[in-house]
């Protein structure tokens, strides 16, 4: 069975924090770029879906009628009757 030795894991340790402040400053350097293509890109998307559905498809004159119902007074004399109250401490 191999067992590590204590250079070995220094050296793990080394590479992972080199990958690791590594990655984080090419983040804050082309993190920005990156956010910006992508907005770039989905408000092309956008802005392109848009001017498809502002586009008319086919002139057509329709005529629209709409019915409605006469009203009718709703009186509910079910309702019951009204009892005043006081409250009791």
């Amino acid at each position: 069975m191999q067992e590590a030795s204590l250079s070995g894991v220094l050296k793990v340790i080394l590479i992972l924090l080199l990958i690791y402040y590594g990655l984080k400053i090419l983040t804050r350097l082309f993190g920005p770029l990156l956010l910006r293509y992508v907005t770039k890109k989905a408000g092309e998307k956008f802005q392109q879906q848009f001017q498809q559905y502002q586009q008319p498809t086919s002139p057509t004159k329709e005529d629209t009628t709409i019915d409605k119902k006469p009203k009718q007074k709703s009186t509910n004399k079910d309702v019951g009757e009204y009892i005043d109250f006081e409250e009791i401490d």
